[in-house]
């Protein structure tokens, strides 16, 4: 599964990765050609938090999907 999500400050992200580390399934962010396991903080942190990041995984969990949505783009 794909969406797009926006993280604008370092909370955010924690809560993102936080979240994201509670999954038994790969969850990838995507931003240009760079790839970022998104179950790393430091990883995450790196990225260009002023742009739109691409989040592909293939499991489901209720309460990542709850966060996919608090940060998805409209």
């Amino acid at each position: 599964m794909k969406t797009q999500i926006k993280l604008s400050t370092a909370d955010e992200v924690r809560d993102f990765v936080d979240q994201a580390s509670k999954c038994d399934f790969d969850i990838d962010i995507f931003y240009n050609r760079f790839i970022i396991d998104a179950k790393s903080l430091l990883g995450v942190l790196s990225m260009d938090l002023t742009q739109n990041l691409n989040v592909n995984y293939s499991g489901y969990d209720a309460a990542f999907e709850q966060t996919l949505t608090k940060y998805a783009i409209a």
